[in-house]
């Protein structure tokens, strides 16, 4: 009998003490649901035009052969100044030299032909006919001349201005075909971006705008531009747009680079904004005390990617939670877990 009341006693002990770890696990929380929370902050909220784009220099120009021939030469100026009509590369044109050499040899010849044509004509010897077709021959021979001239300066690349060579491709032996850029010849400041715009977002676009870029190169800066042209006509199989981004002197930009474009097309400074995951539809879930879940509804204005614009709800300093659990309920307890928030 002694022992059955040891036993009830010991399960009482039991009962009890799981009580107490029960209510011990409940105030240090091991029963709360952990939850990420973000700070609502005051900036500007901005609506963009995303795009791609690739920066070049403002002027410059593409050199390439007008027909195709081997590389005898090139300037090994990669890099150097080059004056306006330098010589960049040379082609094979020792076909073209022979073919003129011919044709300077039947020039010379018909213009001793012409000339004895003339004397028997003087004396009376010679026709009118005759002294005309060597005429003739003679004139058919110096505009040959000339023309194959001319074709020859096409086996000779020049720069077409004055600036930098900022690229070679092509070497000695190679054979270089008409219209692959053999050279790229330009200034290189004033550089800017040249991006594409979808057909749909161009209409929000317009000069004067400010542009955000972001580059690989440079990951942690966001870096400025400004929208200087648009391209009245666009490519209607792409459906995009030609813009035209003006970049500030002392950007940090190399010439081919790619960068992600944002145009701000819409700007609002002094808003309250939160990360658009946050959101739910109509909704946020703010905590009270760090501590209570409690659901504020809400009306969104202009959105971004990493910003949303809220026009009423929780105020600037106040926590709003992310991800919502499924059963989360008004007024439950919550562990906090801060997340952080990057300044717009």
């Amino acid at each position: 009998m002694r022992l059955g009341s040891v036993t009830i006693e010991l399960w009482q002990l039991a009962a009890a003490l799981g009580a107490v770890a029960l209510l011990a696990f409940w105030l240090l929380g091991g029963a709360k649901p952990m939850v990420r929370v973000v700070e609502v902050i005051e900036g500007e909220a901005a609506e963009i035009v995303y795009a791609t784009g690739v920066v070049e220099p403002k002027h410059w120009a593409a050199v390439g052969p007008l027909l195709r021939a081997r590389i005898i030469e090139t300037c090994n100026c990669e890099g150097e100044a080059v004056a306006k009509d330098d010589v960049l590369f040379r082609l094979d044109a020792s076909e073209a030299e022979a073919h003129l050499a011919e044709l300077v040899a039947r020039t010379n010849l018909a213009t001793r032909e012409l000339r004895r044509a003339k004397d028997l004509l003087q004396r009376r010897v010679g026709t009118q006919k005759t002294y005309d077709e060597a005429l003739a021959k003679l004139t058919e021979y110096q505009a040959a001349v000339a023309a194959q001239k001319r074709q020859l300066e096409n086996y000779v690349s020049r720069a077409p201005l004055a600036g930098q060579v900022l690229r070679l491709d092509g070497d000695v032996g190679e054979v270089a075909d008409p219209g692959a850029p053999l050279a790229w010849v330009g200034q290189s400041s004033p550089r800017q971006v040249i991006a594409d715009v979808n057909e749909e977002d161009i209409p929000r676009v317009a000069v004067g705008q400010r542009v955000l870029l972001k580059a690989d190169a440079y990951p942690d800066r966001a870096l400025k531009a400004v929208v200087d042209s648009i391209t009245p006509k666009g490519d209607p199989l792409l459906k995009t747009y030609r813009v035209r981004l003006a970049l500030p002197d002392e950007t940090p930009l190399f010439i081919g680079m790619t960068v992600d474009v944002n145009i701000i097309t819409t700007s609002l400074p002094g808003a309250r904004l939160i990360p658009p995951a946050f959101v739910i539809p109509g909704a946020v879930w703010g905590v009270v005390g760090l501590s209570r879940g409690r659901r504020v509804a809400v009306r969104l204005g202009i959105g971004g990617v990493e910003h949303v614009q809220l026009l009423d709800g929780p105020e600037v300093g106040e926590w709003i939670v992310s991800p919502v659990l499924q059963d989360f309920s008004e007024g439950q307890r919550v562990r906090v877990e801060r997340a952080e928030s990057a300044e717009p």
